[in-house]
């Protein structure tokens, strides 16, 4: 059976709220570096780990160039795809990439599998990492309004001069919470 990302996507949804240790919240197509890639599920703990997709019939190959700005956006990234293309997604995804493979038990019941973890993304930017960020939001972060007139790469800079890669990476994620959590008030 040929799998797509709305399958895999509800599976791994369930899948992420089932843990032992929960998301604070789920983020669906969440625009990254500007809008130039858009990460398909992004589930935020302490840190948010990005999820991307690819089904049976999608060209894994995409994932090279999503994955720079995955990589610069992200501590935790894990491709989530068909056996099809699970030998593809070995030789190209980076070594720090988890990848989970979505597999059909023939009784119409989808199983994710982990086929390696994530491992702490070496190439995280905390520059573009706040591009994710709409400006209020980085101006919050900032907790000075002097600024407001500043455009969001000035203000991204300012930020990833001041803050450490953890640190940023939970100021990023706690906000992004409050975001989801503002649409389900709304």
């Amino acid at each position: 059976m040929k799998l797509n990302d709305q399958e895999i996507r509800a599976a791994l949804k369930i899948k992420l709220q089932g843990q032992s240790s929960k998301p604070k919240a789920i983020i669906e197509e969440l625009q990254v570096c500007n809008g130039n890639a858009i990460a398909d599920v992004v589930a935020l703990y302490t840190e948010a780990h990005c999820y991307e997709i690819k089904g049976s019939g999608d060209k894994v190959e995409r994932v090279l160039t999503q994955g720079r700005y995955y990589n610069s956006s992200f501590r935790k990234i894990t491709l989530v795809t068909t056996e099809n293309h699970l030998e593809k997604a070995l030789s190209i995804c980076p070594i720090f990439w988890g990848i989970m493979v979505a597999v059909d038990d023939g009784a119409n019941n989808l199983r994710l599998r982990h086929v390696r973890g994530a491992k702490t993304n070496p190439e995280f930017c905390k520059e573009l990492a706040l591009l994710t960020l709409w400006k209020s939001e980085m101006l919050s972060i900032l907790d000075e309004q002097k600024h407001k007139r500043k455009p969001r790469d000035f203000l991204a800079q300012l930020i990833s001069s001041n803050k450490k890669k953890i640190e940023l990476s939970n100021s990023i994620c706690d906000l992004l919470v409050s975001r989801e959590l503002e649409k389900i008030v709304c």
